[in-house]
């Protein structure tokens, strides 16, 4: 074969890998049908681990110099003047490790505007949901603590202590607020002290039992919230009903 037919098998070469993109992309680097290319097909056959905070910053009308800058070169060989660009990735996630193919298109002007991931719920890698509150711990203050005392009971030790069992099976707990409540028996400036200190004992008591401290807030609303109204004019009666009120709620925010 003489030079020049090399030098046109080598032009029709180049042609063909121009066309070697894989979806049907516009003028504007838009798809209706993203396809990807074959994970075995990768030129970097194993993939990388990108940095998450990187990916982040992937935007329509981010250039092709920026995103190789974010992450790195794309990991498949689509031929020449190519409009999508593919990329192999792997995240390490509490199920376990996770593997995602990372497609970006561009418009005629090679610019990046618009991306795809296979499988598609790897898009939630970038966006976790918002924690979650749990359902909220209550702790009577009848069985925590004494009538008109801030000092935890046996009987509450052992509540407290099944509580943060519990929370030490979550996957995140990011924020514990311990709110102290009283009846409506009693001055309204002591009853915001008792409802304070209770809340403070059960603070100390989840962190003894390995709660970290620093997630954990601690508040007392005195008698004003109470969850049930009494009117009963016998003192033992009265206290038995407002009995509701005086509890220690325990609202978590995290995953479980």
């Amino acid at each position: 074969m003489n030079k020049k037919l090399i030098g046109a098998a080598v032009l029709v070469g180049f042609a063909l890998a121009g066309c070697g993109t894989l979806s049907k992309v516009d003028a504007n680097g838009q798809t209706e049908e993203p396809v990807f290319p074959d994970v075995d097909k990768a030129t970097f056959h194993t993939g990388s681990f990108p940095n998450i905070d990187n990916l982040r910053q992937v935007r329509d009308g981010v250039t092709r110099d920026q995103l190789y800058d974010l992450l790195g070169r794309p990991h498949f060989s689509e031929g020449f003047r190519v409009r999508e660009w593919d990329y192999l990735f792997h995240f390490n996630t509490p199920q376990g490790l996770k593997t995602c193919q990372f497609k970006v298109l561009f418009d005629n002007e090679k610019i990046a505007r618009s991306f795809h991931w296979a499988p598609a719920e790897c898009a939630d890698i970038l966006n976790p949901s918002q924690p979650a509150p749990v359902k909220p711990f209550s702790l009577s203050g009848d069985v925590g603590f004494a009538f008109g005392s801030a000092v935890l009971t046996a009987a509450g030790q052992s509540t407290v202590r099944d509580i943060a069992g519990q929370l030490k099976q979550m996957r995140e707990v990011q924020r514990i607020t311990v709110s102290g409540h009283t009846d409506r028996i009693g001055d309204a400036a002591s009853n915001q002290r008792l409802s304070q200190q209770r809340a403070e004992s059960v603070r100390r008591a989840l962190a003894a039992e390995g709660i970290p401290a620093s997630v954990i807030v601690a508040q007392g609303f005195g008698e004003e919230r109470p969850v049930v109204q009494c009117d009963q004019r016998d003192r033992g009666d009265l206290i038995a009903c407002l009995a509701p009120n005086r509890r220690v709620d325990i609202e978590v925010q995290g995953q479980r």
